[in-house]
């Protein structure tokens, strides 16, 4: 099991997946945020067919870290992935992927913000799918106030959901997931369906991150494929390069 985004370059995470498959290893990839309330949410709405043909999604990974820490985010080498894009953004691309197929096309803007960071602190992805629905996905570390965590325009309805996912601050609070509860979301965070004039608050299906833990244990015992097929992590990784590259982002 290897943390997103798998590896530093496509070429890298193919030799990854080649070099366990010759091996009879299993290899998978710690895309958690497949197991986000949020996510769950509106892959749920998706599935029921309420939002109807998705044209837009906007998704956002933002927060308020005006100063640089000295960790590998802000301050690795362009060759250990440093930076937003790899680490969330690695998150918004493989949801965007999971939820509205393949990328057809992509346009990046990837910035550096703060003094004293070597990489990309401020950047966003808008990708044409195949299936003709436009992602949106912002990721920052410059966000005074931050945007909705998903903005979901279909032609049958919108879906509106704010705040972040619990799971992660429970964890470093130090609340176990076996608690009653877990992954639950705040009733003030509930997405809203529907139109401006007709609004329904939808609750949260609760995120899961025992999940992913399960399905590694049930490959393991070769009842059940990986949760994450390490293949759609060279797939994030190709876009995160190809967006690179238009860029002109070499370190």
């Amino acid at each position: 099991m290897i943390d997103k985004p798998l590896a530093t370059t496509p070429q890298q995470g193919r030799e990854l997946v080649i070099a366990a498959r010759e091996r009879g290893l299993m290899l998978t990839v710690f895309q958690n945020r497949r197991w986000d309330s949020d996510f769950l949410t509106l892959k749920k709405l998706l599935a029921e067919d309420v939002l109807g043909t998705v044209h837009r999604c906007e998704s956002r990974f933002e927060r308020w870290r005006p100063q640089p820490s000295r960790g590998w985010r802000d301050q690795a080498p362009a060759d250990q992935a440093p930076g937003i894009l790899f680490d969330l953004g690695s998150h918004l691309i493989d949801q965007a992927i999971q939820l509205f197929g393949p990328v057809h096309s992509a346009y990046a803007e990837i910035d550096r913000r703060r003094q004293g960071t070597r990489s990309d602190d401020d950047s966003f992805i808008a990708i044409t799918h195949q299936s003709g629905t436009r992602s949106h996905l912002w990721m920052s570390s410059v966000a005074g106030q931050g945007g909705p965590r998903f903005r979901v325009l279909g032609d049958k309805a919108a879906f509106v959901k704010t705040g972040l996912d619990p799971q992660e601050a429970d964890l470093r609070a130090g609340r176990h997931p076996a608690r009653p509860g877990w992954g639950e979301d705040p009733v003030a965070q509930w997405g809203q369906l529907g139109t401006d004039d007709n609004l329904v608050t939808i609750p949260s299906v609760p995120g899961t991150y025992p999940e992913f833990y399960r399905q590694v244990r049930d490959a393991l015992r070769g009842v059940a494929p990986v949760p994450v097929d390490p293949a759609d992590a060279v797939t994030v990784l190709e876009v995160i390069a190809a967006a690179r590259e238009a860029t002109g982002v070499t370190s």
